[in-house]
């Protein structure tokens, strides 16, 4: 029989996790993260122009839109918990909540696309409404400049220039850092609060439960939105009412991910031994699984409705990645990326081993590296590449070299965040009135 966890087992002031034990791997995410972000923004800000400079702001797209998909999920994971009251998850709770307050540090990977230069590149309608409409034009007379151009796609873009703008797209910028990193901020503060309150009670518990009312509704627009603006707008001709949830449904898979992987690591250092089981990762476990089904589930629909309605400006997305090459990668999402996990996770033993979940753990991010590059790098040819033959190309030679350099600068960026917040603060709410509880967890 397991040990009861007792007020005894908790210690006082919680368990903080040293800086030493970390220090050469967060020096070494620092160096690359850091000399890697000030170089790609250096070289994507005033790097002139070209094929290479466009299929780098693509693979910096695609990198970042990576890591902020595993953040806002860990801000959803957070406001989830505290608005669902869940006893089961006070042991985790902080572990979320550091995994989402990467987000506010985030907008430094965003900067480059504020400029004109990286723009021109990624959102074709940008340069379009910038080379039609002049400068200081109301969305009326931008509306009617659009109409009246000669090129028949801007007569598209008309009938979108109340939301696709630029003064509203960084307005929209702006908000959606502002907001979500303001309450994923404002919560976490009360949360770290409860530990150190020289009169404990359930005021600061309170006060996170109330703000994470408003803060789900702040994280499920700014997902959204955010998806909308740097991915679905790629191509403004295309639109997909479900592709917001589309992302959540990642977004939320891989963010459970990264924190059973975390738990994992932190009990092999030593930590989290009284307060997180097998239980909590067989919750967690199940959470995957749950998420597996709920992405098949919304990206099959997506392809269905859009099949069944047969719209030239739907079908689009989807003949293009069913193009050449591109059809391997859409087949190896639909039977890697949901097949096999599916399978493997119905087993509740395996869900409670850490071996076995440490290992799929990461096979899950790496499919999710695959799903965001089917979103995104696609997009990339027709933008950036020569066009043969009235045929634009769908590869540019040795441009995954870019993709995997970024991907490696935002990982490692990321990773230096996350670490230094896990070391900011206890592991876990040692003076939350429900640690005992999910200490002793059971299910």
């Amino acid at each position: 029989m397991a040990h009861q966890v007792t007020s005894k087992d908790i210690p006082i002031n919680g368990e903080h996790l040293e800086k030493g034990k970390i220090a050469t791997l967060q020096m070494i995410c620092g160096g690359i993260g850091g000399i890697g972000v000030i170089a790609s923004v250096l070289y994507l800000i005033f790097g002139g122009s070209g094929e290479a400079h466009g299929s780098y702001a693509f693979s910096w797209l695609f990198a970042v839109f990576f890591i902020t998909t595993i953040v806002l999920g860990g801000c959803f994971w957070t406001f989830l918990h505290n608005l669902s009251n869940s006893g089961w998850g006070t042991s985790v709770r902080r572990l979320m909540e550091n995994l989402g307050f990467v987000f506010p540090f985030l907008i430094v990977l965003f900067l480059p696309f504020l400029f004109p230069d990286v723009q021109q590149y990624l959102w074709e309608w940008m340069t379009s409404y910038r080379e039609v409409v002049p400068e200081g034009s109301s969305t009326a007379e931008a509306k009617t400049a659009l109409l009246h151009d000669s090129d028949p796609h801007n007569h598209l873009l008309a009938a979108k220039v109340f939301y696709l703008n630029p003064t509203f797209w960084y307005i929209r910028f702006a908000l959606y850092f502002v907001g979500l990193g303001f309450f994923i901020t404002l919560v976490r503060k009360f949360s770290i609060a409860q530990d150190t309150d020289d009169k404990p009670g359930t005021k600061n518990l309170f006060a996170a439960r109330k703000h994470s009312s408003w803060s789900m509704i702040i994280f499920g627009v700014t997902l959204t939105f955010l998806a909308l603006d740097f991915v679905m707008a790629l191509d403004y001709s295309w639109f997909s009412t479900m592709f917001g949830v589309y992302v959540f449904a990642g977004s939320a898979l891989n963010s459970m991910a990264v924190l059973i992987l975390t738990g994992i690591f932190l009990q092999k250092m030593g930590y989290l031994k009284n307060v997180v089981t097998q239980e909590h990762y067989h919750i967690m476990g199940k959470l995957c699984f749950a998420f597996t089904v709920f992405w098949a589930y919304v990206s099959f629909s997506q392809f269905f409705l859009i099949w069944y309605a047969n719209i030239t400006e739907e079908t689009r997305y989807f003949l293009l990645r069913n193009t050449e090459n591109w059809n391997l990668l859409s087949l190896a999402l639909v039977f890697m990326h949901f097949g096999l996990p599916f399978l493997a996770l119905l087993r509740s033993d395996v869900k409670k081993s850490s071996k076995f979940m440490t290992i799929f753990c990461f096979y899950i991010l790496f499919m999710h590296v695959l799903d965001v590059y089917h979103m995104i790098i696609p997009e990339r040819g027709p933008s950036v590449g020569l066009v043969v033959d009235h045929h634009p190309q769908l590869w540019l030679s040795g441009s995954w070299l870019g993709d995997i350099l970024a991907l490696v600068i935002a990982v490692c960026a990321f990773l230096f965040l996350y670490l230094r917040n896990l070391t900011s603060a206890a592991l876990y709410p040692h003076r939350d009135p429900r640690i005992l509880e999910s200490a002793n967890l059971h299910n």
